[in-house]
């Protein structure tokens, strides 16, 4: 309750104030696409990203239990459900929404946290076409790898600790958030700028995605801190087990899994309307830089084939029903109406929350069963 009512408080402030008219249905397109990517870089990017989820799926197994299991399928629900939203930054024109790596490095431990960010944005990309097919090895690492495997043990559990307490999680959440979106952006540059096939100059797209994304780190941090909060109030084994990599034993945690499970499908289903029409930070980046907020991809080659792929593959692209294009071309379009209500919007958070959930549990279950094998 607390981490919803902050959502919309921060959202209709911002809106409010610099322009609620502008505010439609998001699409949450901060991933990068395979137009700003070589398949050369991608391919570097999708081994990277390979090797990763080998040695996580080998270090799950000493903790992964009946437990934890579930709270990584609810976890991976909510997490796809809140990047749905894409918040207002103000004065800005540009919008953000969370990456929570951090919120799933802190309650699983950083390898079930990278294995459930995988397969948050591998539905997001199969299914719902957010985020390129090429570009999935990039995305996974840069909102996977910087989050769980340096500003968490290096940021969060230095000023976290063991003797927790709410200014010290707060302190640790927000930092470490800021740090892993920061060192996040700086992954898109350079994958960006290695690849050689877009017209993005490495300074002026420097400058614009640092700072944009030191805005959104900073409300990232705040949510992180909302949610850590809640779970540790409610059961503060679950922290302390995730970060000595112990399985959860006989713990209940019942109410927390009821209460992540009610945010997703809320958060995916009706708060998904109060969305922001503001680029994203990536998209408002490359707007300052070439003047773009979407750079074409080549219509032939390795990124024709992949967006043949996924053009098949996504049944809800967008995250909405595909509109009618028919009709007279004189036709005028009606303004957005806010919130906007949409049914599409609502049947995308929670159908991707629940094949997220699958997955997730589905993973966990193979390594479990795998553990009790060996």
């Amino acid at each position: 309750q607390h981490i919803l009512c902050y959502l919309l408080r921060f959202h209709f402030w911002a809106n409010d104030k610099y322009n609620l008219t502008d505010i439609v249905r998001g699409e949450t397109n901060m991933h990068m696409a395979d137009a700003l990517l070589s398949p050369a870089v991608g391919g570097t990017m999708w081994a990277a990203t390979a090797g990763a989820i080998a040695f996580c799926a080998k270090k799950v197994q000493q903790d992964l239990d009946d437990r934890k299991i579930p709270l990584m399928g609810v976890l991976g629900a909510f997490i796809f459900a809140a990047q749905m939203i894409n918040f207002t930054i103000p004065a800005t024109g540009s919008s953000g929404h969370l990456g929570g790596g951090m919120i799933l490095a802190i309650l699983l431990g950083p390898h079930a946290a990278f294995l459930t960010i995988a397969s948050v944005l591998t539905v997001q990309a199969l299914f719902f076409a957010d985020g390129g097919l090429l570009a999935l090895g990039c995305n996974i690492f840069n909102l996977g790898v910087f989050p769980c495997f340096i500003a968490y043990p290096l940021i969060y559990k230095p000023l976290a600790g063991d003797r927790k307490s709410p200014m010290r999680i707060a302190l640790g959440a927000t930092l470490a958030g800021i740090v892993g979106l920061q060192l996040g952006a700086l992954g898109v540059v350079l994958e960006t700028v290695l690849s050689g096939i877009s017209e993005l100059a490495l300074h002026a797209f420097l400058w614009a995605m640092l700072p944009i994304h030191f805005a959104i780190g900073l409300v990232e941090g705040l949510v992180t801190t909302a949610v850590i909060s809640f779970v540790w109030k409610a059961r503060p084994e679950i922290l302390a087990y995730s970060a000595n990599s112990r399985p959860l034993g006989n713990l209940s945690i019942t109410k927390v899994l009821t209460g992540l499970a009610l945010a997703a499908a809320i958060t995916g289903g009706v708060l998904s309307w109060f969305a922001s029409s503001f680029p994203d930070g990536l998209e408002w980046a490359m707007a300052k830089t070439s003047g773009q907020e979407e750079l074409a991809g080549p219509e032939k080659g390795l990124h024709h084939f992949l967006a043949g792929i996924q053009e098949k593959t996504a049944f809800l692209p967008d995250y909405a029903f595909q509109a009618n294009e028919q009709g007279p071309a004189s036709e005028e379009k009606t303004p957005p109406s806010w919130p906007a209500v949409d049914t599409g919007t609502t049947v995308s958070g929670l159908v991707g929350g629940g094949l997220t959930l699958l997955l997730a549990i589905a993973i966990g279950f193979l390594f479990r069963k795998r553990n009790q094998i060996m």
